[in-house]
């Protein structure tokens, strides 16, 4: 399953991008989440992923670690392709 992250970086984690994304890239792979892409962003978000998980529980996991491990927050979202939403539609 796709999932979109909105990340928050910390003051403190902000100028660590080596290290906080090694941190991150090691906790990922232990979970099963592969990243399809990172984009930087200005505004309320520092940063957008675009991640496939196993399932929820595991982006749970990920987005609680990465705010424990102090580096800033991630909102997550399930994001869906024409074809899901196509299926959907049919149900409405």
């Amino acid at each position: 399953m796709k999932y979109v992250f909105l990340g928050s970086l910390s003051d403190k984690w902000a100028t660590k991008q080596a290290q906080r994304t090694k941190g991150a890239k090691a906790k990922l792979k232990k979970l099963k989440i592969k990243i399809e892409a990172v984009y930087y962003t200005q505004g309320e978000f520092d940063f957008v992923d675009v991640v496939d998980a196993p399932n929820a529980e595991a982006v749970l996991a990920f987005s609680v670690w990465y705010a424990k491990q102090g580096y800033g927050r991630i909102r997550s979202m399930p994001a869906f392709d024409e074809k899901a939403m196509s299926a959907a539609l049919k149900k409405v």
